[in-house]
């Protein structure tokens, strides 16, 4: 079995307090974690094995049997030939379990001590944190109010924030989390869909509708913007369906400076008409005849 060394873990030393330990494993969490480093087993077993040796080294009963333990197995590494270990004396009798979060290791020595919970406080420490927001927050700006533990904290969501971005809540150098949590906070900003335009990078995109004789015949289509209400465009005679117009500096604040801005590009979409009167159908069939169709 493979022995875990929970100090090394956690980067720290046996002489840790419960407030090192609760920093190294917050600090350590935020590397590691699995939506930082999507698809990487190596990262997702390391981030495990940071919760695990947090559940130990936080609990007074496991952790003065895994400093046993750890000292006994310090002694062996300096003293085995080729013996192996005697595990014997540490197993505590339950069976392990394929399905559990923990390791072997864990499951031997501390599977008859029930976890100790982590505290909620520092879990959402140790995740990232959704926050959801409307594509016109994002254009504009906007804040939010969130409850952390006792406390209220205003987030400020900058001009041009993209789907993905993270933002930091600072600890105890900025924003006052509270003395249980000294560590930042990251939230990551997801865009809410919206009903006309769809970002990419800084540029919009959105469709246009466009009747059949504006298309044909030319003339102009209303285009809804952000920031500057709707306007007109003009549309060349025989213009086809799919046909893409690029509007410049209509698009989305650029994050790093938001006096700069993407483009617009919208897609007309050609409408038929319904509804046709025997005498339009007879106009459409005389059309017909005259291209030879």
């Amino acid at each position: 079995m493979e022995f875990k060394d929970y100090y090394k873990i956690l980067e720290l030393d046996q002489q840790a307090t419960i407030d090192d330990i609760r920093r190294a494993h917050r600090k350590l969490a935020r590397k590691y974690h699995p939506e930082i480093n999507p698809n990487d087993t190596a990262m997702a077993q390391h981030y495990q094995d940071l919760n695990e040796a947090h559940e130990v080294l936080t609990d007074p009963d496991k952790r003065a049997k895994y400093n046993s333990l750890w000292e006994s197995w310090q002694t062996f590494l300096l003293t085995a030939d080729n013996d192996d270990f005697d595990w014997s004396q540490w197993a505590s009798g339950e069976p392990l379990t394929q399905e559990s979060d923990f390791s072997p290791f864990y499951q031997a020595v501390f599977g008859n001590m029930e976890p100790l919970p982590l505290p909620a406080e520092m879990e959402s420490l140790v995740n990232i944190k959704p926050l959801e927001i409307t594509l016109e927050e994002s254009f504009k700006g906007a804040s939010r109010i969130l409850k952390i533990g006792n406390q209220q904290i205003k987030i400020n969501i900058p001009k041009g924030v993209r789907g993905g971005t993270k933002i930091r809540v600072r600890g105890k150098e900025g924003q006052n989390l509270g003395e249980d949590m000294p560590e930042d906070l990251y939230l990551e900003i997801r865009l809410e869909p919206h009903p006309i335009f769809t970002p990419v990078d800084n540029d919009l995109h959105a469709e246009l509708p466009v009747d059949l004789y504006t298309a044909i015949l030319g003339g102009e289509a209303t285009v809804p913007t952000l920031g500057k209400g709707k306007i007109k465009l003009k549309i060349p005679p025989e213009s086809q369906s799919g046909r893409i117009f690029r509007l410049k500096g209509l698009g989305m604040p650029r994050l790093k400076d938001p006096n700069e801005r993407g483009d617009l590009y919208v897609k007309t979409v050609v409408q038929l008409p319904e509804n046709l009167s025997p005498e339009e159908i007879a106009l459409f069939e005389e059309l017909a005849d005259m291209r030879g169709l």
